[in-house]
């Protein structure tokens, strides 16, 4: 199905009425980063390796949560999102933590991200994780963006939902009693508008903002537009847990994590690091 025109401005409007759901008593768990010991989640604590004293890049950070995770971590951290309430939000946290020093919030859309940091590329690190790609029609520009961030030897740190369990829903029709049914061919290249049930972090929340425009991105997509920026692919894995209820069916693990009940049946998460940055000259003409 074709996109609307206001594509955007119903994202955003989910995305913002979603900042306060999160922050809500069903939301996330903040006890441990206001204790001062924030975890990321099993498998990006698993991956990233240190942060401290690090630039980092989180880019469409939300309200701020894991930037300042890292920001406890000693990394010098930048979140950027396009949603005003997420951003107001992260900031509040920040002076709430005493983490103004070393968090940095920027609203903007992801597209104005060079123009709106207005400081020359030179991010050790860009970090993106979990359900940030599905709302980007343009995979090819997005990594522009990334490579154009990082300075020569920097590296993108990835971890999203696997595109292959995107496939399915559970709001869709099953012959598998307990099984998601098909939602959308795997190498649809049109937008994907969506009615959400609820909200993956709160399920009982009642959103009035429902409406989701979405975008498969294949994994060679994914792969391929890292590439055309520049960027080499160090490592790809992929796991058979994701870090949220992505199908009722879904089992939670002693780590937090999500996972088929019984045997993996499909991918439900990958994350990749990407090597070496491109030379500063093509930065240049990349992302003036």
């Amino acid at each position: 199905m074709t996109a609307g025109q206001d594509w955007q401005a119903t994202n955003r409007a989910l995305w913002d009425e979603r900042v306060g759901i999160h922050l809500g008593p069903g939301g996330y768990d903040l006890a441990p980063l206001r204790a001062g010991r924030g975890r990321l989640d099993a498998i990006v604590e698993a991956e990233l390796g240190p942060v401290a004293g690090l630039r980092v890049l989180h880019l469409q950070c939300h309200f701020g949560a894991d930037t300042l995770t890292l920001a406890q971590r000693g990394a010098q951290a930048v979140g950027l999102d396009f949603s005003r309430a997420a951003i107001a939000a992260a900031r509040a946290l920040a002076a709430e933590l005493g983490l103004g020093d070393r968090a940095r919030f920027v609203e903007a859309d992801l597209t104005q991200a060079a123009a709106a940091l207005a400081e020359p590329a030179g991010f050790d690190l860009v970090f993106v994780t979990w359900g940030a790609l599905c709302w980007l029609p343009d995979l090819a520009g997005w990594a522009r963006i990334v490579a154009g961030a990082l300075r020569p030897g920097g590296r993108l740190y990835l971890a999203e939902g696997h595109p292959t369990a995107y496939v399915f829903d559970d709001q869709a029709s099953s012959r598998m009693p307990g099984r998601p049914g098909w939602l959308v061919p795997y190498f649809q290249r049109e937008a994907v508008i969506y009615e959400a049930a609820g909200d993956y972090a709160d399920p009982g929340a009642a959103p009035a903002h429902r409406t989701e425009t979405v975008w498969m991105h294949p994994l060679a997509e994914v792969v391929g537009a890292l590439r055309g920026a520049g960027l080499a692919l160090d490592w790809l894995h992929e796991h058979p847990r994701v870090t949220w209820r992505m199908f009722g069916s879904l089992v939670r693990d002693a780590e937090g994590l999500w996972a088929w009940p019984d045997r993996p049946w499909l991918p439900l998460a990958y994350s990749l690091g990407g090597g070496e940055a491109v030379t500063s000259e093509l930065q240049r003409q990349i992302c003036p």
